[in-house]
């Protein structure tokens, strides 16, 4: 858990399954959990349950709900982007307000391929979409970051000692910091973070320690 004792906000990673992906290497799945005074943002939601699509896949899970974590308490859903393995935990938080960008949410719904359809628009899920930039709560901002999807999105959470950041798939290792190509990653450099939360890094990235 890193905590910034001047602003009072947590941020919690949760190891929710591993995914099977090229040359037998095994991906983390990791949600991000914001304890801020004001609420409590879960960012992500990962899979709780194998689908056909991607058995192939060998989805090894432990869903939110096996985790210490009474989901109860989360008065908001972040959704960096909608692909399966960062929706599939969407139905646990019906009514729970989901923060998307509106060109994400567009995209899940029209382009095949894109991601497993039922799970985004899973009962009783309900979407806040957003274009551009939002603050959820004070100092914790969406801000688009395209490159992973065209609808990507970064969660900025700031901090006296700089901002940290949570970043979804706009970098899916290290190395895409380290040597960025996309809007996104070039946008993550520019916020000069002290550290950045990957979805399929069990540890964050912080800039000079490699």
């Amino acid at each position: 858990m890193t905590d910034d004792p001047a602003d009072g906000i947590g941020i919690t990673p949760i190891h929710v399954g591993d995914l099977l992906v090229a040359d037998d290497e095994v991906m983390p799945i990791v949600v991000h959990l914001i304890d801020h005074p004001d609420g409590r943002i879960l960012v992500d939601t990962g899979i709780t349950r194998v689908h056909p699509a991607v058995a192939d896949m060998d989805p090894r899970l432990r869903p939110l709900t096996e985790h210490d974590v009474d989901l109860s308490t989360v008065t908001a859903v972040v959704n960096t982007h909608l692909h399966f393995d960062h929706c599939g935990g969407n139905h646990l938080f019906a009514g729970t307000p989901i923060y998307v960008q509106q060109a994400e949410l567009d995209d899940a719904r029209t382009l095949e391929d894109y991601t497993i359809r039922e799970w985004v628009d899973a009962a009783g899920v309900t979407y806040e979409p957003v274009s551009g930039e939002h603050e959820i709560l004070r100092g914790v901002r969406l801000l688009p970051a395209a490159g992973h999807t065209r609808g990507s999105q970064i969660v900025v959470v700031d901090g006296e000692g700089g901002p940290t950041v949570i970043a979804g798939d706009t970098a899916v290792w290290y190395g895409e910091l380290d040597e960025p190509t996309t809007e996104g990653q070039r946008l993550i450099l520019s916020l000069a973070p002290r550290e950045v939360y990957l979805s399929h890094v069990l540890e964050p990235w912080r800039p000079g320690e490699r």
